[in-house]
């Protein structure tokens, strides 16, 4: 559990001459982001200047963690890699695979029992091969990650889109897939574009209604979904410094919204203090003696154009709470706007449940301002509306407001506190309705709102704001309220306002708990056995996938042409399906069901090539391996935006869709196609996808000489006889294109560990 403090002192030992060294190649002055991208470079150097967004670099990355979902087939993986131990301290953390239904004492124990199998693996794999493991109650990996692990100036990666939360601390922390993951753990360099940087500089200070969560939410209004793609955020400035870590932690966790990278705050007395509150305090005292390393430099923040390819500029003394939704986070509404946007577009106003909690926020500071607005519902007499839930984002947080009397005034309001985990926020919630069919509202604190995300339920409208927001609204049971300005009647009938919220950064007699939920690995794991059942329906063993054939590909049908957003949710949806994380075949079973046809604007129902007629995607793929027919997926602009995870890859890799064809990618599931050895490309012109037709056959021509930057070839031949072409593009560099030709990195890393 402990953090590692001889690793961190390597990684500040290393800071002088790499900045030094960075400083000469680049001739310039360097943003935070550069100084520990460079001082992260595998090769230990800064040899060249970096063209940002073109180059691909390899790092070396401090430390790895993953979720129990994620972590499943990532650990799968591993196993086959041939190593003993893993090469960089690394983690798992139980949180995805408890339903929340009840309560947290009732829906913990039945997680336990329904999972007891995937957990024994991610146990026993862990002891095996030197890897932390955190037990199912323990905390969302995130919040865990913050209070143990994060420290200024590290590099992290984790197997959850989530994992840049620790950017709060002042660390490069990047979302990765499994076989990413598995590269560093297996000891190999780690392989990332250059980014370009975005600067955000915060000015003025937080006050009233306002809280960290409303500078995301702006910042996502102003970039959308997919505007922070292939860069890093960086934040600086004096509202940067006045925010609290944790308000740091959610800025960052929330920046996947935007498609970035990562996102990242420099090292202040802010994280000082947080560190040193969370039993840190060396790791503070080792921060405070390269300060000087752990922030951009002051040439860079005084003129910030110079140095970011981007600069925004919010005042937080002006910011207004925000609200955003529906559908997508990036659809931001000051609240003094909201409700006539919510009359103007018909959206439900009745509000049935607020949530607050999740990776994004659920520390002692969001839930300290949460239930100073319930105290008040209780204090003035005021019935509260809606459903509530709380989830508090780890053990340690949890024991400590309950200690605080927290959780009891929540309780005391009506709300329900549900288990350290996340629950809700990716679709783990037995929702309570009475008509699943009813256009209806609901409010989170989560990062997420994409239709069927919290509930699998397309008539729901999901909002996100702030957790004190997120309260307020629960206690009003009205989508237009503004606790700003307006009124609310009590039980005696009475007209009563909100008082403005009021937290507490750290709790002042400090964290308390009794049991984290940590597990150490064996100190000697040779001798552990790691068992997976053969007959077991939700783990599998994996074989290797095969080799590309040395030719040009030919004679691939047309599995589906997804029309708009078609995010990871929508290729492997999570939800009751998170339970064949751990089984390929299974979980392929879920393959692009969400996805839209454009041919007949249906979910899961495709025209299968081979009988005429209209079925699910899986079967109808799952028809075409059969009969050794490889086939393409063609989507739209930023295909696979959303989570990290794998499985969106790996599961046409292994059911036999050879090519993925779309107008643009998201950054993590190009690499993770990529990593399974699919191709995956994009339209020269976009204007070639109404060009696909439905009983199209294709080939892809170019393949024989395919290198970085060259062009390849799709040929169309359509159902009268015709043919037409026209050019793609792809980013594969040369390694890249040789996981390709491997049939996937892993069996590159399997052949090198043989070696």
């Amino acid at each position: 559990m402990a953090f590692d403090l001889d690793m961190i002192k390597k990684v500040y030992d290393r800071y002088s001459t790499r900045i030094a060294a960075a400083r000469t190649a680049t001739g310039k002055h360097l943003t935070l982001t550069e100084k520990i991208l460079y001082a992260h470079l595998s090769e230990g150097d800064a040899k060249k200047a970096f063209e940002r967004g073109t180059d691909y670099v390899d790092f070396a990355p401090d430390r790895v963690a993953m979720q129990d979902a994620t972590a499943q087939m990532a650990l799968l993986q591993f196993m086959q890699a041939g190593r003993p131990q893993v090469a960089v301290p690394s983690t798992v953390h139980c949180d995805h695979l408890i339903q929340a239904k009840v309560g947290a004492v009732e829906d913990l124990s039945t997680a336990v029992d329904i999972n007891k199998e995937v957990y024994d693996f991610l146990s026993s794999v862990s002891d095996k091969y030197g890897i932390g493991f955190w037990k199912a109650g323990a905390g969302i990996i995130h919040q865990v990650v913050l209070e143990n692990y994060a420290f200024p100036g590290g590099m992290m990666i984790g197997t959850d889109s989530h994992t840049p939360n620790a950017g709060g601390l002042g660390m490069v922390a990047i979302g990765v897939g499994g076989a990413d993951a598995c590269d560093v753990m297996a000891g190999l360099p780690w392989e990332l574009k250059f980014p370009k940087l975005i600067g955000v500089k915060l000015t003025g200070k937080l006050s009233g209604w306002a809280s960290a969560k409303d500078v995301i939410l702006k910042v996502a209004g102003i970039l959308t979904v997919k505007g922070g793609t292939g860069a890093i955020v960086e934040y600086f400035g004096e509202g940067a410094r006045s925010l609290s870590a944790t308000g740091k932690g959610t800025i960052c966790n929330m920046g996947a919204e935007i498609g970035a990278t990562t996102s990242i705050f420099g090292y202040d007395e802010k994280i000082a203090t947080y560190l040193s509150g969370t039993s840190r305090a060396e790791v503070a005292e080792l921060a405070n003696a390269v300060a000087e390393h752990l922030t951009g430099d002051d040439e860079v923040y005084a003129n910030p154009t110079e140095y970011f390819d981007q600069v925004i500029e919010i005042n937080l003394s002006d910011l207004e709470p925000h609200i955003n939704g529906p559908f997508t986070p990036d659809l931001a509404w000051p609240i003094s706007k909201f409700a006539t946007a919510v009359r103007e577009n018909n959206w439900p106003v009745e509000l049935e449940v607020g949530l607050i909690g999740s990776c994004t926020n659920s520390s002692y500071e969001d839930i300290t301002r949460s239930a100073s607005i319930a105290k008040q519902a209780i204090d003035k007499n005021l019935q509260t509306k809606a459903e509530f839930t709380i989830t508090p984002g780890s053990e340690l947080v949890r024991y400590t407001v309950e200690r605080d009397g927290y959780l009891g005034t929540f309780e005391i309001m009506g709300g329900v506190v549900l288990a350290n985990a996340c629950g809700p926020c990716i679709g783990q919630w037995a929702r309570h309705t009475d008509d699943p069919t009813r256009r209806n509202s609901i409010i989170t604190s989560f990062n997420r709102n994409f239709a069927k995300r919290q509930d699998g339920n397309p008539n729901t409208h999901a909002f996100v704001a702030s957790p004190e927001i997120v309260t307020a609204m629960v206690i009003a049971g009205d989508l237009t309220f503004n606790p700003l300005t307006d009124t609310l009647t009590n039980k005696d009938g009475e007209q009563v306002m909100l008082d403005e919220p009021l937290g507490i950064e750290m709790p002042v007699r400090g964290y308390a708990v009794e049991d984290a939920g940590y597990q150490a690995p064996a100190e000697d794991g040779s001798m552990v056995e790691v068992k997976v059942s053969p007959t077991s329906a939700r783990l599998q063993l994996l074989d290797p996938f095969s080799a590309w054939e040395g030719t040009d590909i030919a004679g691939l049908k047309l599995l589906i042409k997804a029309k708009g957003k078609c995010t990871t949710d929508h290729i492997s949806m999570a939800g009751p399906w998170l339970k064949f994380r751990g089984h390929l075949d299974n979980i392929s079973n879920n393959m692009l069901i969400g996805a839209i046809n454009y041919f007949n604007l249906n979910a899961d129902s495709v025209k299968n090539a081979l009988t005429g007629e209209y079925g699910p995607v899986p079967a109808t793929q799952r028809d075409y391996k059969a009969n050794g027919i490889g086939s393409i997926v063609v989507g739209d602009e930023n295909y696979g935006e959303g989570s990290s995870r794998e499985h969106a890859a790996m599961e046409p890799r292994h059911l036999g869709v050879r090519v993925i064809l779309v107008k643009s990618f998201a950054r993590i599931h190009e690499t993770n196609l990529k990593k399974q050895g699919m191709l995956g490309i994009t339209f020269a012109d976009s204007n070639d996808y109404d060009k696909i037709l439905e009983d199209d056959t294709f080939d892809i021509v170019g393949l024989t000489t395919f290198a970085p930057g060259h062009q390849l070839t799709v040929v169309l031949h359509h159902a009268d006889g015709t043919s037409e072409s026209f050019q793609v593009n792809h980013t594969y560099n040369a390694q890249q294109i040789e996981w390709f030709k491997a049939g996937g990195a892993l069996n590159i890393i399997r052949r090198q560990m043989a070696s």
